[in-house]
């Protein structure tokens, strides 16, 4: 299938690339994509310079971070397709094509999926382990598994990017887009992307510290797009402190010791647990027929004018 490369934007956040910027803004010029946009993060490189000299149309983001740069250059584009990728030489311009042919065939939403194709060195044993979890936690709050929600090479189409409420400013942003995707109940395609270790440019994502976020995130999230799983986790746990609690009062009360108190606390700890998963219950509900009442809107609204 033929790509309408002049339909598509080339999405690049840098901050700090210079040993990679220039290559990679040259690759995607030479293989036809005339629309490359970089949205730096104030980089104290000469990434600007050697993005501008390469062809690039460059702006310098206002807030901090990876979110806050992608939640801005929204506003900057402006070809109905998106080709996302990190500027740090990772991904390849030549898994270009395929990232982006399943929108040419009505998908919203494209991943590029790491996770059984990337290069030895590219992760490590501990940021793979880390991944996978991620992802598994993705389909248990979110209910749909998607093989690599923290990739960095995505592809949109511009009016689902629009219809995405983001509001993470730094890593978290890729599992808020997946989230959102999820909750738009968008066509998502997942195809496997080439992943190379960086070459050169110091990672800007910790681990830990990041992996803590992004976790924290997930679950967050999950209030809105699935509030059976956030309130969930809540009822049960405080639920599961009163059973321990009461389980010490049974214990004592047949040794003949009494915690009158502590088992008037350990039934309105489970009550409690219970009336917060019950209210999990009924926003989930909500939220159900908030979808369905939202794709019937969708389904009543009359279909665009043709494109003279």
């Amino acid at each position: 299938m033929d790509i309408k490369k002049d339909e598509v934007c080339i999405f690049i956040p840098t901050l700090n690339e210079a040993p990679t910027i220039g290559e990679l803004v040259r690759s995607f010029s030479e293989n036809g994509y005339k629309h490359i946009f970089v949205m730096d993060g104030n980089s104290s490189d000469d990434t600007v310079k050697i993005a501008e000299s390469a062809g690039a149309k460059v702006v310098i983001q206002k807030g901090k971070g990876k979110g806050r740069a992608i939640i801005e250059a929204i506003d900057y584009i402006d070809r109905p397709y998106v080709l996302m990728l990190d500027g740090d030489g990772t991904y390849i311009p030549e898994d270009a094509e395929k990232m982006l042919i399943p929108l040419f065939q009505g998908c919203d939403h494209v991943i590029g999926n790491r996770m059984d194709t990337y290069e030895p060195g590219a992760l490590s044993r501990f940021n793979h382990f880390g991944n996978e979890v991620i992802n598994y936690l993705f389909k248990v709050a979110h209910g749909q598994y998607l093989n690599d929600i923290l990739s960095g090479y995505r592809a949109f189409n511009l009016e689902s990017l629009k219809k995405m409420n983001l509001k993470e400013k730094g890593f978290e942003i890729e599992t808020e887009i997946s989230v959102e995707a999820v909750r738009n109940r968008q066509k998502i395609a997942v195809i496997p992307v080439c992943y190379k270790p960086r070459p050169g440019t110091p990672t800007k994502l910790h681990p830990v510290r990041d992996g803590a976020k992004i976790i924290s995130a997930l679950w967050r999230l999950a209030r809105v797009s699935n509030p059976i799983f956030y309130f969930g986790v809540i009822g049960i746990f405080v639920s599961l402190i009163g059973i321990i609690i009461g389980a010490y009062v049974t214990y004592d009360w047949f040794n003949n010791i009494t915690h009158t108190e502590l088992s008037i606390f350990t039934v309105l700890l489970i009550i409690l647990g219970f009336q917060i998963f019950m209210f999990g219950v009924i926003a989930d509900m909500i939220v159900s027929f908030n979808r369905e009442l939202r794709v019937e809107i969708q389904r009543l609204k009359p279909p665009n004018p043709p494109i003279k």
